[in-house]
């Protein structure tokens, strides 16, 4: 499930939300078909430098509204992984201003899907873990000059995994960990490359049991995202090319199980320490129910 939230000129972020996936990273759902549904805020004060200092003032806001369907076999393969596929289709609002000029860009509307035809998620006594190939598709409104955008421009491969490993036998107390590499393309119509991205999110988790087929999961989690190569094209200084982005930040995670296969959950993160781009917190809600 992703959205790209960066600017066209100047990459300052990934294409992945970060820490939608702290908890539970290695579970694979029920077999059959299952819907989710997430609302993720990223709100944002002030841009970082190189060294961390602040550059600007302002506010950079994005909101995502991520739709996933989700099928996943009956049959196991390859040792006992169930193989599965989704497809997210998300609706985004996002606003970029300045203390100094006000008001700079902003868009709304459909924004860039993302399709995962190949996942692979295996489940043993102590531990899951998934495998998973996906990409974005650039079906957002793009536009070089436009200042309305809600998509990136440009098409992104995938790879990413995620452990899940109980630290008790009654599989209350979790440990979990989810990895992703972005392969960006170069961008329609400014021959940008933009750099590289690897991200990571993890929590530590706790079930406290309430009742029957009914537990609360709460937490600390927190995500980690950074540039890993150059970006590159006609328009790129030097400068701009070295700037390497780097997030951080830590929070809190709750999931609440119901009966009939429906779960809510919510998050929040505050950054810090970041580099070469926008520093803020995120709120993230969720809900999933399978068929």
């Amino acid at each position: 499930m992703l959205i790209v939230i960066s600017q066209i000129n100047g990459q300052v972020r990934g294409v992945y939300p970060v820490g939608m996936s702290a908890t539970n990273s290695g579970v694979t759902p029920r077999s059959g078909f299952s819907y989710s549904n997430l609302l993720a805020i990223y709100s944002r004060k002030e841009f970082r430098g190189t060294r961390g200092e602040i550059l600007a003032k302002g506010g950079q806001t994005v909101t995502m509204d991520l739709n996933s369907i989700v099928w996943v076999s009956v049959d196991e393969i390859l040792g006992g992984a169930r193989f599965s596929m989704s497809a997210t289709l998300p609706v985004a609002n996002n606003s970029l201003t300045s203390e100094i000029q006000g008001p700079i860009s902003g868009g709304q509307g459909f924004a860039d899907s993302y399709y995962q035809p190949f996942i692979l998620g295996w489940e043993k006594d102590r531990v899951a873990f998934r495998a998973v190939y996906g990409f974005l598709a650039p079906t957002g409104r793009f536009n070089v000059n436009g200042s309305d955008n809600v998509g990136s421009g440009y098409w992104t491969h995938a790879l990413s995994s995620g452990q899940t490993i109980y630290l008790t036998q009654n599989k209350r107390t979790t440990l979990s960990a989810f990895q992703m590499y972005e392969i960006h393309t170069k961008q329609e119509g400014t021959r940008i490359h933009p750099g590289q991205t690897m991200n990571l999110d993890y929590s530590v988790t706790q079930v406290i049991p309430l009742r029957t087929e009914l537990g609360l999961q709460i937490g600390v989690a927190g995500y980690n995202q950074w540039q890993t190569t150059d970006k590159t094209g006609p328009t790129i200084t030097p400068e701009q090319a070295a700037a390497h982005y780097r997030v951080n930040a830590l929070g809190f995670a709750a999931n609440l199980n119901m009966p009939a296969r429906v779960s809510v959950g919510i998050k929040y993160f505050k950054e810090f320490g970041n580099r070469s781009t926008f520093q803020g917190y995120s709120f993230q809600l969720a809900g999933a129910i399978s068929f």
